[in-house]
């Protein structure tokens, strides 16, 4: 069956993919003790980080550190020897506590990076408490691209102290043409004491 307008076929049967930008499940990473970081590279322990999608995402889900330090990642290009790729970016945080608005909202340029190897930060410090911890998302656009920039964006949430709820918004590009092929987490300091993080690829994008 097709599709006509004015004697013009828009689109005939079979031109469209059932699955079109679904969300394939790649790897599940789930902290059994605590760990210094969480590292996704191309070819290892199942991960895909290729050609094969053209837009990947992350999402991690409870994040919980061993000390009130921010949430933070970086990439790299040689299959995860080194994780210092240049990246320009830009983020600010959103706020509202119990009693009254956290001052530490709108736009951050500490936590910018201006072509920079540093690792960028992904949220907030979070408060250490048990119950608290970082969940969010990073989409990390056409990795394996030997022509552009790579382009990312995240959004995360996270539980600070005296109960202050955060938002923090990461955009930015990694300055490099060559393929990016790992991704590494951390806390800028301490462990990821517990946590989850999925990474999956979005198809016929």
């Amino acid at each position: 069956m097709a599709i006509i307008s004015n004697a013009v076929t828009m689109a005939d049967a079979g031109a469209f993919s059932v699955s079109l930008g679904a969300m394939t499940l790649i790897k599940t990473i789930t902290l059994s003790s605590a760990a210094g970081n969480v590292s996704f590279v191309h070819g290892s322990s199942s991960v895909v980080l290729d050609d094969t999608y053209p837009i990947y995402k992350f999402v991690y889900l409870n994040l919980h550190p061993s000390a009130n330090q921010f949430a933070q990642f970086n990439m790299s290009t040689d299959t995860g020897s080194n994780y210092n790729v240049s990246k320009t970016t830009t983020n600010f945080n959103s706020s509202q506590g119990e009693g009254a608005e956290y001052p530490a909202v709108g736009y951050q340029a500490g936590n910018d990076l201006a072509n920079d190897t540093a690792y960028q930060v992904l949220s907030f410090q979070p408060y250490t408490g048990n119950d608290s911890s970082i969940s969010g998302e990073l989409t990390l656009f056409n990795p394996s691209s030997t022509t552009f920039v790579k382009h990312f964006m995240a959004k995360s949430h996270s539980m600070h102290a005296n109960a202050f709820a955060i938002q923090t918004y990461v955009a930015g590009y990694c300055n490099t043409t060559s393929a990016v092929d790992a991704v590494n987490f951390q806390f800028s300091s301490g462990n990821i004491d517990s946590g989850t993080i999925k990474l999956y690829g979005i198809k016929d994008s």
